[in-house]
């Protein structure tokens, strides 16, 4: 088959090569998917860069977490009435050296999820990293019916999934965008309310307006900047629930948090424990198949321009998502 992959870490134009491949065969409890779209996240990009401290665990990495396409094979221990079926995978590429930005990639048959007719693949390829974490980071410590959600960076790709899914989740939900011109879209991706922040005390006094009795919970985004204005809109025993940061040494409010007897949730996509990944599989899926969720898409490339495809990733931002097509 023909797949991208690199030896090494480096810049996309330096590292990434497509050529062939041996086409895998599934094991038991594994499903083969021929894929249609994978899709780029930034963790995509952090695994290929060095980032965050990773290494090259294996010594030839396809990469990519997610993606799209159709049960072509199963293997022992996994219906044969499965073959045929339209799926999204996700986590194709934690703890696995081969992801989906090949023509074939092998998951776990329960990290390939039925995406009903009528959504569309490229839809599907999208889902994976951003969608479960946002979900984690909204459903970690219980239901949010009745609740206050605040999701900073809403317009991003984990933001923009904590809306749907917080909203159909029965909560009133505040976003927090960094332009004027990013209100509408906010409001149309789930949100109830939009703050445009300022990175000032405006910020605070906005979202107390919104939520005079406290936000319950925060799905942040940047906790190093913002960590200061969650602690001043939370109410006591509420949440942060952090899965990104710009500074990874922080400094942190330790006593006022005591005080107010906050929770800090960090979070992390590979690791989170099996029921909670099959739960938000199923919200998530719900939440496209209802038209709730859904990804601006900024960039289709061919497999062959797969360094275009994570140049354009590492600039797209709040504007929208980028797949690579099979």
């Amino acid at each position: 088959m023909r797949a991208a992959f690199y030896d090494r870490q480096g810049d996309a134009h330096d590292v990434l090569q497509v050529g062939e491949v041996p086409t895998p065969d599934p094991g038991p409890g594994e499903v083969r998917v021929r894929v249609a779209f994978s899709g780029v996240h930034v963790g995509d990009l952090g695994k290929r860069r060095g980032w965050w401290g990773s290494t090259m665990a294996y010594p030839r990495v396809i990469p990519h977490g997610d993606g799209a396409g159709t049960i072509d094979a199963v293997g022992p221990g996994v219906d044969p009435a499965r073959v045929g079926s339209r799926v999204w995978v996700y986590l194709a590429q934690s703890y696995r050296p081969f992801g989906t930005a090949a023509e074939y990639v092998i998951v776990p048959a329960a990290h390939a999820v039925d995406l009903p007719d009528g959504v569309p693949l490229e839809q599907g390829a999208l889902l994976g990293i951003p969608g479960i974490t946002a979900h984690r980071a909204v459903f970690a410590d219980g239901p949010v019916t009745a609740r206050t959600v605040l999701v900073t960076g809403a317009l991003g790709a984990v933001g923009r999934a904590a809306l749907a899914v917080a909203r159909r989740g029965g909560a009133t939900v505040i976003a927090t965008v960094r332009h004027p011109d990013q209100r509408t879209p906010a409001l149309a991706a789930g949100a109830h309310h939009v703050v445009v922040a300022t990175g000032t005390a405006a910020d605070v006094e906005q979202i107390r307006a919104l939520a005079p009795d406290g936000v319950d919970r925060v799905a942040e985004v940047a906790f190093d900047t913002n960590i200061a204005t969650d602690l001043e809109i939370l109410r006591i025993g509420g949440t942060v629930a952090t899965y990104a940061t710009g500074d990874a040494e922080p400094r942190i409010p330790y006593w006022p948090l005591g005080f107010k007897n906050i929770t800090v949730r960090f979070l992390s996509n590979d690791d989170f424990p099996e029921d909670a990944n099959q739960a938000a599989a199923t919200a998530l899926t719900e939440a496209l198949e209802a038209g709730d969720l859904r990804y601006p898409i900024v960039g289709r490339y061919p497999l062959d321009r797969i360094a275009d495809a994570h140049d354009a990733a590492e600039r797209s931002g709040s504007h929208g998502r980028v797949v690579v097509e099979l």
